[in-house]
Order: structure tokens, then C-alpha cells, then sequence
């Protein structure tokens, strides 16, 4: 979905983080020497380097693959987390000027030597080579513990922190929506959008769909739509949530961007999806579609989506043989599609020319219907317009449109001359 907010797939562009206690930063900052020192008392004395380096980078390794260090937001404040942390007695790092974030053991400890005191590394180093093997053994699980609480969360428990948040009725609304963003990018990978309702995610991002602010129903539509897209399992999942309903109501916004996010979350939860193209019959989808090409009100770009929804439903009907959407052939819907011609946008005369040229191939469509909507005096016009291009630009452009229309020309009197000889019958 083509959008003017971009978002990176690779990385969690989380808002910003919550700002940290002195006290907070003061104690992260301490756990990080811990774990610097206690690793370069091990790393330092040849002897025990390879034991050392072997247990760090247990973690180590788990935080590499990992990636950078990721902010997330939370509703709770700086007391509730700190909390929740002393309870389970695990310390959450998130990254800010201070902490960086660390590639390898070795890059924090450079980090560790730069701010430690070198006669208290040299102390460490001298006291490791007295010790035992036992006593090796307990600093190396001390280290084990200490990298463990460093390492980040997974996708898994940020999407459960920010459906947390959705779950708090007191949350702000800036909150919620960064909430919604958050999952908005960790649902793009399609075993994130699996998992999104088996810890109960869909539930509030659909509730949300109903929210009095535009935003939030905006981003929780965008949301269904990328975790639906080509996925069988979460359309089946929003569509028994019955969120289809509410999607189709805000497909008559008069906000532009609020009724393009709506046609892009119903884009793709219905399509190559039976079940929810009946369900989109039942909600009186065609209606909708029908108001969005009529409407002069109602931005282009919009009716380009309506435009290419119609063309895919109908070529799903070709290829699958199926006849769920007899409204595809009504001669009221048709006659909205081909009074899309008559805008004077070569684009969106594209697109309408391939919709059509799929409805003329439909077996439903009756070929009279379209002569009855004037389909024969709006292509000859349409080819009048396209020769009059001054552009040279245009005209290239204008060619290909202008092929395209003398193909669904010939389809259509090739429909009406099939309909005539089976009336002779």
C-alpha cells in the first residue's frame, strides 16, 4: 500500500521512549560495568580467556541476532516498570545517548574500558588468576545472568506491550496511537500477523476501528489490511471478528484518507477470499463502491482503489469459476464504472478500461446492458480525447491507453453480437 509515512521493514522505528529517572540511568549504567568488568576480569588473564569469551557469547550471540537496540512505548509509567522488572527480576535496557548499543562482547568492553578506572581492570585481572575453578565458575554464570538481562525483547513481547497499552482504558490517545504504529510494523511479517490474535491482539486494534479519533481509525484499519494481506488465516480471523461491517461504513468518510485505509484493509481481507467477498455482498459492499465512483465530492486517488477492487474481483470470478457477485453484472453498477471514462485523468481511464474489459469477459454480463449505459459513445469519445493530447509525454502514454480502448471495443460488440445470435435461438 503505497502510503506518504514510511515505515522501515527491517527495523522497529518505535516512538520515542519514555524519559528515564537519573535514578533509572544511574543503575543501568552500573550493570553495564558489571557485566564490562567482571567480563574483562575473565577476558584479560590469557589462561581463562577462552572459557570466558565461550559463556559471554552465549548472550552475546542472542543479542547480535537480535539487531540494534529497539524503543518501544508503554502506557505505564517509569514506577510500574521498574516494578514489574524487580518482580521477575529482569532490568529492561533501552537504548538511548547513554547505553548505545553493543554489536559484540568486544565493543562493550571497549566501551566498559573507556569508562572505567584502569587500575581497578588491572585489580580485577590480578584477583581472577588467584581464583579457583569453582570460583571461575560462579563469576562466569554471574556473567551469564548479567548478559541476560541485556538482551531485547522479541517481536513477540513488544506486540504484547503495545496490545497492553491498547487494553488500558486510561492510556492517552498519543500513546495509543504510537501503540498502533508499533504494531502496525511488527505485523508485517506474516508469523507476527498469525500470532497477533492468539495474544489477543485483533480484539482491540478492530475496537479501535470505532474510535472517536481519525488516527486511531485510520492506523487500526492499516493495521487489519497489512496483517490480512495475502493471508488466509488472519482474514478468516478478522472476518469472524465481524470487523468487515465497520470497514465498509468507513469506506463513505468524507476524510480521503480515512476511506483509502478502509478500501485498502477491505481490499485485503476480501480478496482471493470467498468467504469474505459473500460477506462484502451481505454488507452491501457494492453500494459503497458505487457512491465512491459516483461522488464528485470523493478524491481520484480513492476511485483508483475502487476501480482496481472491482477489476480484481471480477478476475477472481473468471479464474475461479465462482458467481458470488452477481451485483458485477447489474446494469446500475455498470453504468457507474463507465461513467468513470468521461473523467478526463489517463490513469484512472486506464484502470476503468481494464475493469471493464473484465466485466465484458464475466458470462453474467450482458452485453445490452453496457450499450444501454452508453458504453459505444463513451469509448468513441474517449478516442476523439486521446488523439487531442498536444504533450508529446501524453501522447505515448495516450497510445497504449488508446490500445486498450480499441480492445475493449472489439470485446464488446463481440458480446453483443454472441447476445444477439443466442436471442435468434
Amino acid at each position: 500500500e503505497p502510503s506518504s509515512e514510511p515505515h522501515s521493514c527491517c527495523s522497529v522505528a518505535m516512538a520515542k521512549a519514555r524519559p528515564h529517572s537519573e535514578r533509572s540511568s544511574h543503575r543501568r549504567r552500573n550493570l553495564l560495568l558489571a557485566v564490562a568488568l567482571l567480563s574483562a576480569a575473565l577476558l584479560l588473564p590469557a589462561a581463562t580467556a577462552s572459557a570466558a569469551v565461550a559463556v559471554a557469547a552465549e548472550g552475546d550471540e542472542e543479542n547480535r541476532s537480535r539487531g540494534a537496540a529497539t524503543q518501544w512505548a508503554t502506557g505505564k509509567d517509569e514506577g510500574e516498570l521498574a516494578a514489574e522488572r524487580e518482580a521477575v527480576g529482569v532490568g529492561l535496557v533501552v537504548e538511548d545517548d547513554f547505553a548505545g548499543g553493543f554489536g559484540s562482547l568486544d565493543s562493550m568492553l571497549q566501551w566498559a574500558i573507556g569508562n572505567s578506572d584502569p587500575g581497578r581492570l588491572k585489580e580485577e585481572a590480578a584477583d581472577v588468576q588467584k581464583l579457583s575453578e569453582d570460583e571461575l565458575l560462579k563469576r562466569r554464570h554471574e556473567i551469564k545472568g548479567l548478559m541476560e538481562k541485556l538482551k531485547m525483547p522479541s517481536d513477540a513481547d513488544l506486540m504484547k506491550i503495545a496490545i497492553a497499552d491498547l487494553n488500558n482504558a486510561s492510556i492517552s490517545l498519543e500513546d495509543r496511537q504510537r501503540a498502533l504504529q508499533e504494531l502496525l510494523i511488527l505485523v508485517e511479517p506474516i508469523d507476527n500477523a498469525n500470532d497477533l490474535d492468539k495474544i489477543g491482539g485483533l480484539v482491540p486494534v478492530i475496537q479501535d476501528l470505532n474510535n472517536a479519533n481519525e488516527e486511531i481509525r485510520i492506523t487500526s484499519a492499516w493495521i487489519l489490511g497489512t496483517a490480512s494481506q495475502n493471508n488466509a488465516l488472519v482474514q478468516s480471523q478478522i472476518l469472524g471478528y465481524g470487523a468487515l461491517a465497520r470497514l465498509v461504513k468507513m469506506g463513505y468518510s468524507t476524510s480521503a484518507k480515512e476511506a483509502a485505509k478502509a478500501m485498502y484493509a477491505i481490499s485485503a481481507l476480501i480478496r482471493n477470499n470467498v468467504n469474505g467477498q459473500e460477506a462484502f455482498t451481505s454488507e452491501n459492499g457494492n453500494a459503497m463502491l458505487q457512491h465512491i465512483l459516483g461522488s464528485n465530492s470523493v478524491d481520484v486517488r480513492l476511485q483508483k482503489k475502487a476501480v482496481f477492487l472491482i477489476t480484481d474481483l471480477a478476475d477472481f470470478q473468471l479464474n475461479s469459476g465462482s458467481s458470488g457477485l452477481p451485483f458485477l453484472s447489474e446494469r446500475v453498477f455498470l453504468k457507474s464504472v463507465t461513467d468513470m471514462l468521461s473523467k478526463f485523468d489517463l490513469d484512472l481511464q486506464e484502470k476503468v478500461l481494464l475493469a471493464i474489459r473484465s466485466l465484458l469477459k464475466l458470462p453474467s454480463t450482458d452485453g445490452t446492458d453496457l450499450e444501454s449505459c452508453g458504453l459505444d459513445s463513451v469509448l468513441y469519445r474517449l478516442g476523439v480525447q486521446l488523439e487531442e493530447l498536444p504533450s508529446e509525454e501524453q501522447k505515448e502514454y495516450a497510445g497504449e491507453v488508446d490500445a486498450l480502448r480499441r480492445e475493449v471495443e472489439m470485446l464488446f460488440q463481440q458480446k453483443l453480437k454472441r447476445g444477439t445470435a443466442t436471442a435468434a435461438l
